[in-house]
């Protein structure tokens, strides 16, 4: 899973990541110019206003190239998916469709009615 052996909990601690405080946390590299980045942020937002257990914390790939290596980021945008504990329960690498991406979400984030 990650570059080097590095722990992704203390690479993601570094980030500022608090798992913690959600039941689900999707940390997301991407790059300015990064077209799918923008869209997967944008469906990563609407889904943030409707599950209240959902985190999301974005996390610019070219000013982290240490923790991209440590985590072995190939490309943007790539998706990390922690629980509570800061364990990675998920991780995607390329734009993910809609589907797929609500499906990830909603397997640990409550949805509000």
């Amino acid at each position: 899973m990650d570059g080097d052996g590095a722990d992704p909990a203390a690479v993601f601690a570094r980030l500022g990541v608090r798992p913690a405080a959600a039941d689900l946390t999707v940390v997301q590299f991407s790059t300015a110019f990064c077209g799918p980045c923008r869209a997967t942020r944008a469906r990563l937002a609407g889904l943030q206003a409707t599950r209240p257990g959902l985190a999301v914390v974005q996390v610019d790939a070219e000013s982290h190239l240490a923790e991209v290596r440590e985590l072995g980021v190939q490309q943007t945008p790539t998706l990390f998916f922690l629980d509570r504990a800061g364990r990675v329960v998920a991780r995607t690498s390329g734009a993910p469709r809609p589907a797929e991406l609500t499906a990830l979400v909603d397997a640990r984030a409550g949805v509000r009615v």
